[in-house]
């Protein structure tokens, strides 16, 4: 099991019990410092007393079980406006809104995608992407997609 999937599994419980949901889980080496990085997110969003709370209680369980063996620094925070989509809840989540996504394998020639996620149906993603002016949908396989988030649209 991975220190992500060990910090997952502390940290559901407490999310559960203060209404939020996990993101994601970083855990990485940052010049001679590691940082582990608990991204949280709710529908209404996410505030400074969320993170605070979340931290606190993370962090007494994480001294408790111990999942991390060498020292690091615990970041909570909220995603952000280009929050990843990790999982088919998250994609489903993002239907009608702007979007970037990149594939593993050119699909038309092409391996970033950005523009409206039109619809999802758990196989294929359909994004509406400007090409100069003219908007052409792409069909992207869910098994294709390498990186997907949500984007800020200009």
């Amino acid at each position: 099991m991975t220190i992500q999937e060990r910090v997952e599994n502390v940290v559901h419980p407490i999310l559960e019990q203060e209404g939020l949901e996990l993101v994601d889980v970083e855990f990485t080496k940052e010049g001679k410092h590691w940082f582990l990085r608990v991204f949280i997110d709710s529908p209404t969003g996410v505030d400074l007393d969320d993170c605070t709370k979340v931290s606190e209680q993370l962090s007494e369980k994480l001294d408790a079980e111990d999942p991390v063996e060498q020292a690091y620094y615990l970041e909570v925070s909220s995603p952000g406006a280009e929050r990843p989509l990790k999982k088919q809840k998250d994609v489903e989540n993002a239907v009608g809104r702007h979007v970037y996504v990149s594939t593993y394998a050119p699909i038309d020639g092409m391996k970033v995608f950005e523009g409206v996620l039109e619809a999802f149906d758990h196989d294929i993603l359909f994004i509406k992407v400007n090409m100069k002016g003219r908007f052409k949908t792409f069909e992207v396989p869910y098994q294709q997609v390498a990186k997907a988030r949500l984007a800020v649209a200009f």
